[in-house]
């Protein structure tokens, strides 16, 4: 009787002993799973810190395509001298008509800035280097600075696409020169667009431009320089 009892004991007292391990074990591994969740979006599986990126409304899947192309075909910044898209390559890396490349950008109307240049001019003035420090420093934890440049019509195209260039170059430019930012060749892409694709209509007014106070047709809106901090996951 005595026996059984002793059993009896010793087995609610084991019983005990394992529930309390079991619990411990659950609750250290709910404490690991949660550490992970927190992390995985700061390290992949060998520890190796990556770039994080907020998946914005704007980021469509074409809009996310067209990134992804620009930055890393032809657009991405490399240390010595920045790259970007010529025009003849720009309707091939978007694949889309002028019209509906422009329309993939109306979400970011909030955010994005028009530099308004001279006629026939690559240099910025005053009013576009201040919109441009303004927009640039307004990253709030986006990953890629856009620049997409264009020219009017006046001249001949091959002109017009070597000062769309100059126009693209010129912000990247006082952008270095103004900004001590280490990430900055892995941050900015850019696109040069000539008179050739993705002319901007009288809609783009409306948005934030160096120069709100003067007259804006589709020839002064033309000659400028698009630039946008784009934050989606590629």
């Amino acid at each position: 009787m005595k026996s059984a009892s002793l059993h009896y004991s010793l087995g609610i007292g084991t019983l005990a002993v394992v529930s309390i391990v079991v619990a411990v074990w659950v609750n250290a591994a709910a404490g690991r799973f949660e550490e992970y969740q927190g992390g995985a979006a700061r390290e992949d599986v060998s520890g190796v810190a990556l770039a994080t990126a907020a998946d914005e409304g704007y980021c469509s899947g074409q809009l996310r395509g067209i990134l992804r192309r620009v930055l890393t075909s032809c657009g991405l910044v490399k240390p010595g001298g920045g790259r970007g898209c010529q025009p003849l390559e720009a309707k091939s890396v978007a694949a889309l008509s002028g019209n509906d490349f422009n329309a993939l950008f109306q979400p970011l109307a909030h955010r994005a800035a028009i530099l308004q240049f001279e006629q026939d001019s690559a240099e910025l003035d005053q009013a576009g280097r201040a919109l441009l420090e303004k927009s640039f420093s307004d990253q709030r934890g986006a990953s890629y600075f856009f620049v997409v440049s264009r020219a009017s019509p006046e001249g001949s195209v091959g002109h017009n696409r070597d000062l769309s260039q100059r126009r693209a170059d010129a912000v990247l430019e006082y952008l270095k020169t103004t900004f001590n930012d280490p990430d900055l060749e892995q941050e900015v892409g850019l696109l040069w667009l000539g008179e050739e694709f993705a002319q901007l209509d009288q809609e783009f007014c409306r948005w934030t431009r160096s120069h709100p106070e003067s007259r804006c047709s589709t020839l002064e809106l033309n000659r400028s320089a698009f630039i946008a901090w784009i934050d989606c996951r590629l």
